[in-house]
């Protein structure tokens, strides 16, 4: 299912006419506000370590809202706020670096954030969602690709939907310059970082009428 409008492949042509995308009813139905399942959704990180392997982690606080829009979704919106202290790569010492003024600097600047400017399909269910990526004091754009997973009732009666997907991006046009120097050449921690999004989330009641 496309989340983005698909063409009518048997509207009139142009010369004749304006051809109007249909609208998917599958795709219309899925139209309203959810909020993020930290529960079942996963944002989390793999960086170069001494040149030689990954070092990966994820953040285990976070939310987060979308609002999809079956009819146009080119208009859905998506926002992220990442609690920086909860960085978890399973090294304790590790951890407590990356937190430090050397990195996140977590005590003055607490949340890594996004904000959706833009949406657009790529093709099939794959679509690229672009925004505003904050971390500490510094704002840059950043284009996310993501894989849209399907929709579904879960075994409570919530309406999920679901995404995956990855954005590479140097850590230096972000402020987090720290590394160090290795002997055999090299650095300790590469400028590239890929962050990655498993995302599941639960759409809002439709309010009383």
């Amino acid at each position: 299912m496309a989340l983005f409008n698909r063409r009518n492949n048997n509207a009139p042509s142009a010369a004749t006419a304006v051809a109007t995308p249909a609208v998917d009813p599958a795709l219309a139905a899925l139209t309203g506000d959810y909020t993020i399942d930290p529960a079942h959704s996963s944002i989390g990180f793999t960086v170069r370590h001494a040149m030689v392997t990954n070092v990966r982690g994820t953040f285990g606080e976070h939310e987060g809202s979308l609002k999809l829009d079956g009819h146009n979704p080119a208009e859905s919106t998506a926002s992220i706020q990442v609690k920086i202290a909860s960085i978890d790569t399973g090294i304790a010492d590790r951890d407590g670096h990356l937190v430090s003024g050397d990195f996140f600097d977590a005590e003055k600047f607490p949340l890594m954030t996004f904000r959706s400017t833009r949406a657009e399909q790529l093709g099939g269910d794959t679509y690229r969602v672009t925004g505003d990526l904050t971390i500490k004091d510094v704002t840059r754009p950043l284009a996310i690709d993501l894989e849209f997973n399907g929709s579904a009732t879960d075994v409570y009666g919530n309406e999920r939907v679901g995404f995956e997907g990855s954005a590479d991006i140097l850590r230096s046009d972000w402020g987090l310059t720290w590394n160090a120097a290795l002997e055999t050449g090299g650095v300790m921690v590469s400028d590239k970082v890929r962050l990655t999004f498993d995302i599941s989330a639960i759409k809002a009641a439709a309010p009383q009428v």
